[in-house]
Order: C-alpha cells, then sequence, then structure tokens
C-alpha cells in the first residue's frame, strides 16, 4: 500500500480523498492555487504545496506543478479526483515516467474510452448496444446528411473528444443540420481543441443511466447498482439516485454485464463508469464511459457499503478485489443533491459572494461531501459544484421524505444556490413518482417558476397601487424578461 498520496484536486472531493486516505493510514498531500490559500482541504491533509496562480489553466491544470509537487513531498501516489487532470492520458503517462502509481486507468485505456467515437467502436465490439449512427466521426456535411436521413429525426451531433454538454446539439429537421454541425464543430474546438464530432439518433425523453464498475488488474470486474443521473440542466447532472425507479433486476443485470464486457474488452482498471439512455420501452443504449471517480459516487457508496476511494487505492496498488459479484445489491435507497452556486431562478446562473452563514443538516443516514465554511468565498475561477447532500433510507419513499427534510434544514446566505431547485424537485409528484425524464427542467421546474413569478408579479402590482395609488405603473423588466424566457 501507498505511504503518501498526493490530491491533484481541490475542494470537496480532495477532502473526500483525505478522509479515507487517512482511515487507511496513509499520508496525504494537497496542492492548492492562490485562490485556494484558505481552502479546507490545505488545512486537512497532512502536508500542502503551493502551485500558484487563479484559473485551473494556472495551477491545477499545469502539469509540471503537480509533479513537482510530488516529488518535493516524496509521493508515491497521485489521486486525481475527477475534473482537471483525472481524465488527461499525457499526465497519466508523466506521472508513470516519473515513477509514481497514478490512482486510475492506464493512459492507453484512458485514450480508448475518452474519445467517444472510439469507445462507440469498442462498444461495437464488444456487443453493447448504442443508438443508431457514427462510429467514428464524421468528415463532412455530406455523411452527416446521409448518416441523418438513414436513421432518421431527431439526431444529435456530439463532440468526439468531451462531454459536460459541450459541442452537443439536437437537430429536429433536415434544414438546421448544416449549422448546427458547424455550430457543434465551433464549440468542439473551443472547449476540447478537437473540432471532430460524431452522429446518433436522439432517443427521446429518456432517463439517463449509469453504471459504476471497479477492475483489478487480475482480470476481475465487477458492476454495482446503477445510479439515475435524468435531472439536469444544460446537460449536467443535478440530482442522482440508486437504485433507479425506472430499471427492473433484469434490466440492472443485462447492463451491469454489458459495461463489464466493454471494460474487460478495453482491459481498463480502477474504477470508472458507463452511461447509458434507457427509453421508455426498457431498451437501453450506451453513451461514454467516465475514466475516473463519479461526482455522484456516495449513492452508490450508501446503497453497498463499499468504499469507492479505498477500492481505487487497493486496486493502483496491486491488490486483488475482493469484492463479489453477488455481495453488490441495492440495500435501501440513496439521494444525492448538488448544491451548486447558481441562480436557479435565472436559468441556473453562476452566481458568486461570501458565505456570511451556513447551517448544513445533520443527523442518522445524511452526509455532507462540503468544503464550504463561514467566510469561504464562491468566485469565478473554478465549478460552481461546493457541497454534495447524501442522504439513505430503508426504502425510496423514506430516502425522499429524509431529503426534504435535510433541505429545510440547510442554509446558506452570501450567494444563490441550487437548493431551492432540489427541495421543489425532490418533492415533485413527476420525482415521487418515479415519472421522470432528462426533460424535467424544460417541462416542471420552468413551469413552477413562471407561475411562482406570475403571483409574485400580481402581489407587486397590488402593492405598488396600494401605495402608489394610480400614479405611476409598476415595472418589473428583469422579471419579464425572464417569464419570456421560461415561456
Amino acid at each position: 500500500m501507498f505511504n503518501k498520496v498526493l490530491i491533484a484536486n481541490r475542494g470537496e472531493i480532495a477532502l473526500r480523498v483525505i478522509r479515507t486516505c487517512r482511515q487507511m493510514g496513509i499520508q496525504t498531500v494537497a496542492i492548492y492555487s492562490d485562490a485556494d490559500r484558505a481552502s479546507m482541504h490545505v488545512k486537512e491533509a497532512d502536508e500542502a504545496v503551493a502551485i500558484g496562480g487563479y484559473t485551473p489553466r494556472e495551477s491545477y491544470l499545469v502539469m509540471e506543478k503537480v509533479l513537482n509537487a510530488a516529488r518535493q513531498t516524496g509521493a508515491d501516489a497521485i489521486h486525481p479526483g475527477y475534473g482537471f487532470l483525472s481524465e488527461n492520458a499525457v499526465f497519466a503517462e508523466h506521472v508513470a515516467q516519473a515513477g509514481i502509481t497514478f490512482i486510475g486507468p492506464s493512459p492507453d485505456a484512458i485514450r480508448l474510452l475518452g474519445d467517444k467515437t472510439a469507445a462507440r467502436a469498442l462498444a461495437e465490439r464488444s456487443h453493447v448496444p448504442f443508438a443508431p449512427g457514427s462510429t467514428h466521426a464524421v468528415a463532412s456535411y455530406d455523411e452527416v446528411r446521409d448518416i441523418a436521413e438513414r436513421i432518421g429525426f431527431p439526431v444529435i451531433l456530439k463532440a468526439a473528444a468531451g462531454g459536460g454538454g459541450k459541442g452537443m446539439r439536437v437537430v429536429e429537421q433536415m434544414n438546421d443540420l448544416h449549422s448546427a454541425l458547424q455550430s457543434a464543430q465551433g464549440e468542439a474546438l473551443t472547449a476540447f481543441g478537437d473540432d471532430r464530432v460524431f452522429i446518433e439518433k436522439y432517443i427521446v425523453q429518456p432517463r439517463h443511466i449509469e453504471i459504476q464498475i471497479l477492475a483489478d488488474h487480475h482480470g476481475t470486474v465487477l458492476y454495482f447498482p446503477e445510479r439515475e443521473c435524468s435531472i439536469q440542466r444544460r446537460h449536467q447532472k443535478v440530482i442522482e439516485e440508486s437504485p433507479s425507479s425506472a430499471v427492473t433486476p433484469e434490466i440492472r443485470k443485462a447492463m451491469g454485464e454489458a459495461a463489464a464486457r466493454l471494460v474487460a474488452e478495453a482491459q481498463y482498471t480502477n474504477a470508472g463508469t458507463l452511461e447509458f439512455l434507457l427509453d421508455a420501452s426498457g431498451t437501453f443504449y450506451f453513451m461514454e464511459v467516465n475514466t475516473r471517480l463519479q461526482v455522484e459516487h456516495p449513492v452508490t457508496e450508501a446503497v453497498t457499503g463499499v468504499d469507492l476511494v479505498e477500492q481505487q487505492l487497493r486496486i493502483a496498488s496491486g491488490e486483488h478485489l475482493a469484492l463479489h459479484q453477488e455481495d453488490l445489491k441495492p440495500r435501501g435507497h440513496a439521494i444525492e443533491c448538488r448544491i451548486c452556486v447558481e441562480d436557479v431562478y435565472n436559468d441556473f446562473f453562476p452566481d458568486s459572494g461570501i458565505i456570511s452563514y451556513l447551517q448544513m443538516p445533520e443527523g442518522e443516514h445524511i452526509r455532507n461531501d462540503a468544503a464550504i465554511f463561514v467566510g469561504y468565498e464562491s468566485g469565478i475561477h473554478y465549478d460552481s459544484m461546493v457541497a454534495k447532500l447524501i442522504v439513505w433510507g430503508e426504502n425510496r419513499a423514506e430516502a425522499i421524505q429524509r431529503t426534504i427534510a435535510a433541505l429545510d434544514d440547510y442554509h446558506i446566505a452570501g450567494f444563490n444556490t441550487t437548493i431551492p431547485f432540489c427541495r421543489f424537485t425532490v418533492d415533485s409528484e413527476p420525482f415521487r413518482t418515479g415519472n421522470y425524464s432528462t426533460f424535467f427542467v424544460q417541462e416542471h421546474w420552468r413551469k413552477h417558476v413562471r407561475e411562482e413569478l406570475q403571483e409574485l408579479l400580481a402581489a407587486s402590482a397590488v402593492f405598488a397601487k396600494d401605495v402608489l395609488g394610480n400614479r405611476r405603473k409598476p415595472q418589473f423588466p428583469t422579471v419579464s424578461r425572464w417569464l419570456q424566457q421560461v415561456r
């Protein structure tokens, strides 16, 4: 086992890794930018190394700074967390060349599965179903047009080299295809430095389901109960749960076995996640592989009792997986709410500020993965997610009620957060009945916001009339613009 692990990340995931390392008797090294000098992960690690800069490109994305910190402190392994360099094959290579263990898959596996077109081709060889479309990056508009005519509209264009909704366009009709292709290629080039895109059939009203896997260096591959990640905005997740109300034991087994086949074919090791779309008929389609630990991994830990970071460390050190597939059945139900610094009443626009008051919920089966405190400043340099609330219950109904109570007891003053959205969603009829899809925001949240703002407008108009009489008609330009947006 390792003596000292450097965590090439920040915030709540750095604290998460530190917690498991401490339990295993492993020393930890934190790195921090100038913006993170006062961060909790800096204080909680055994050692901390300043790497300078404010933006990711000046700090956490600079490979040589990270490697120098590892050499300087004598770290024998690097845990990349998620984001930043976690899925960078070149970084994984440089770590190995420095004689340090990268806690994750091999560079070859990252390259193979990190490229969506290569992953689709691998899925085809592994007999894993995926949506009809191209298994390679399209070379021209003519090729895109021919494929679209063959598979039928709607279609979706996706960046081959990345994710997070960047370089992604849904196209409903042929007239929009050419401009959508140009737009997707331009955004992909800006976001990933690679303008390659591919095309596939767009699955209408899907569920977003993912399978967590673990694979050791001795040929063992295990799959875990699925996570449902359909509550999203801008193709980015906000609420996750496990297990999914839409997945039967038969689908779970078929999807898990498909995931295991694909990663075995790729000679993949360590933790990873395969993402699928599930349609109303119960047919699932492979989307992509995330070659790292996922943000939402705590819900899997909650329903299985397995510490996934501990397993990552054990696998990377060469140990055999001591777990057995038959033991990985869901026990109870877990829900995760991402606490992001965003104005949910203004189309989830990023916010900023300094926390002046903080109260996080506590109690049995409530877990807070967070790196916030009174005085914490949320700025523009990093991702908007600052915390995660994870709640477990004996069953889904209990988990929902416990989550609602926990959100009601979650108070942050200093900036807007996604807490109101999470509270509305978990208590909504579609969520309670499990009858929802990736279109929840469009179909339910925006309607709710429109109704709330209309009530506010009406109340404000009455107030203005009472106070001002008929001398002046009240104007609410910001609210009016938002009402137009959400119609």
